[in-house]
């Protein structure tokens, strides 16, 4: 929902500051005070085109600010997060910046933002319906979403595009696969061979390492050997040991030790030592004892070897990376057999795409369903806003071989006037009828459209009396789920509005300049009775516009 609009040397705006309230608001004013200047203003905040006309005569630029709610729009936030564009919680505030030379800045929530993504944030937030380029309803997509919408078809939609999508992936990888038949088969076969040799050589993980630390192992065996027997001699077993020697010493300072105690700490680190020699001894003879001269060993080892590093250099890798190449050759020979495999691929294809057929099929049958039952609603309601000549479609034009989205294109139609062929809402020539037009569908489609805000500028164009009041009436209706500004120059509908915003144009040192005035009680019976007698206001149209805004308290009462 919109909650504050601010606007700053923008056309004859020098300074507003506008808050907005929910249900339906009115503008009205004299022609030509500046009523569609805010919803111009509103639309360069929402990414509308920017111009230098547009920077209010001797200002160096012209700002527009809007601030929404979007609490009720999950979407919303998620693409606020997604572009690192999020701002205060359950708040969007979207600006524009316009300069003198027509250059302009577009922030979003105080980020520095495109215009795109202005765009993008503002057509999730408020449409505008009028002579205005604003307008959801002109976009294929929209009037095509809307009806989906209104059928309860929109999951239905997203399966079919996903079908849709995972088939013609199948296409093009099958096109791909025979456009590289010849290619694929030489490398098939590479592939082949290089998966046979490493198969046959079967490395292991860390086989490398480990045998490449037994063959160092084996080949110095003897010195090994040699190496534990010689120490163990040294130390235990030969003349002059060193534990042999070390038993006397220790023997000789036990003795003195009884005399001077200070040798006692001297004692026991050599008989400490004494018991670690003890058991080096021991362990180096059950090394020597180990040790294997195994000639015929090394030569198996030595060759395991040579093979893995023969190996490793036709396929230029290292050694210990054999067996990583192993499991992507399986894998790749796997991809390549599948790939090869044209009726398998075939067979998938046609699964996807028979898949894709019966969903679109589906969404075909629901929106025919739902094109009939919503042209026959839409029509009824142009009736009650003096259209009642014209009529709406909905075409469902087939699309050769499907799309995303379905079988068909979705467009609305329209004639507004009998004897005449419907054709293309956005070629509906004139603005006041489009804006009617516009408005019957909204109605309609209120339950479903997940906009909250709507803007409608002179939806009363040729159009009086009763059928004022109708207008008025539908408005009020979009007012109960939607929030709804209208620009109007009939008592009537602004008579049925929740509040009234009198717009007013004012000379300045030369400079004109436009304000707006939110009317309280009295001054909107003032400004009813106005727009119902022009410049003379009598008791007469006083008591008429009282009137007017008692039926509309008596009606929502």
């Amino acid at each position: 929902m919109l909650l504050q609009l601010s606007i700053r040397d923008f056309v004859i705006v020098q300074t507003l500051e506008l808050e907005f309230e929910a249900g339906f608001t009115a503008l009205t004013g004299e022609t030509g005070a500046g009523k569609s200047i805010l919803i111009d203003a509103l639309a360069l905040a929402l990414g509308g085109r920017a111009d230098a006309d547009q920077v209010r005569s001797g200002a160096e630029r012209a700002e527009v600010s809007a601030e929404f709610s979007i609490e009720t729009l999950p979407l919303l936030q998620q693409w606020l997060v997604q572009s690192e564009l999020q701002g205060d919680p359950g708040q969007l505030l979207l600006r524009r910046v316009v300069d003198r030379n027509g250059r302009s800045r577009a922030l979003i929530n105080g980020h520095v933002a495109t215009v795109a993504q202005l765009r993008e944030a503002g057509a999730q937030l408020l449409d505008i319906h009028g002579q205005h380029a604003h307008q959801s309803l002109l976009r294929a997509a929209a009037q095509r979403e809307m009806l989906d919408a209104r059928g309860e078809l929109t999951e239905l939609c997203a399966q079919t595009g996903q079908a849709w999508r995972a088939w013609r992936k199948l296409v093009d990888q099958r096109e791909l696969a025979e456009t590289q038949a010849a290619a694929r088969a030489v490398e098939l076969e590479r592939i082949s061979w290089q998966a046979q040799e490493l198969e046959r050589l079967a490395p292991e993980l860390g086989e490398w390492e480990r045998v490449g630390e037994e063959q160092t192992r084996l080949a110095h065996a003897a010195g090994l050997m040699q190496a534990a027997q010689s120490a163990a001699e040294s130390i235990a077993d030969g003349d002059g040991a060193a534990l042999s020697l070390l038993a006397g010493a220790l023997s000789s300072l036990r003795e003195m030790a009884e005399i001077d105690r200070g040798l006692a700490e001297m004692v026991s680190l050599i008989e400490a030592a004494e018991v670690n020699l003890q058991e080096a001894a021991q362990s180096l003879r059950r090394y020597a004892g180990r040790v294997e001269l195994d000639p015929s060993r090394l030569s198996t080892v030595e060759q395991r070897l040579d093979a893995l590093h023969a190996a490793a250099r036709r396929f230029r890798t290292r050694p210990e990376a054999l067996p990583a190449l192993l499991a992507e050759t399986r894998q790749q020979l796997s991809a390549l057999e599948a790939a090869s495999d044209a009726q398998a691929m075939q067979q998938q294809e046609l699964a996807a795409q028979q898949h894709y057929a019966a969903l679109a099929q589906r969404l075909s049958l629901g929106r025919a369903k739902a094109a009939s039952k919503f042209a026959r609603e839409v029509s009824a309601a142009m009736k009650e806003l003096a259209l009642g000549g014209g009529r709406f479609e909905v075409a469902l034009q087939p699309i050769d071989g499907g799309g995303a989205q379905g079988s068909e294109a979705v467009e609305f139609l329209v004639s507004a006037n009998p004897g005449v062929e419907p054709r293309s809402l956005a070629k509906v020539a004139s603005g006041g009828e489009l804006s009617r037009i516009s408005l019957a569908i909204q109605v309609i489609a209120s339950a479903a459209s997940a906009v909250p805000s709507m803007i409608f500028d002179e939806v009363d164009a040729g159009i009086g009396g009763a059928v004022a009041e109708v207008v008025g009436r539908k408005l009020s209706q979009l007012a109960r789920s939607r929030q709804v500004l209208c620009v109007t120059h009939l008592p009537q509908v602004a008579a049925l509005a929740d509040q009234q915003w009198s717009v007013s144009k004012s000379g300045d040192g030369g400079r004109v300049q436009s304000t707006v005035t939110p009317l309280d009680s009295t001054a909107r019976v003032e400004e009813i009775a106005r727009m119902l007698g022009g410049v003379d206001i009598t008791p007469t149209t006083r008591k008429h516009a009282k009137e007017m805004l008692a039926a509309r308290n008596l009606r929502s009462s």
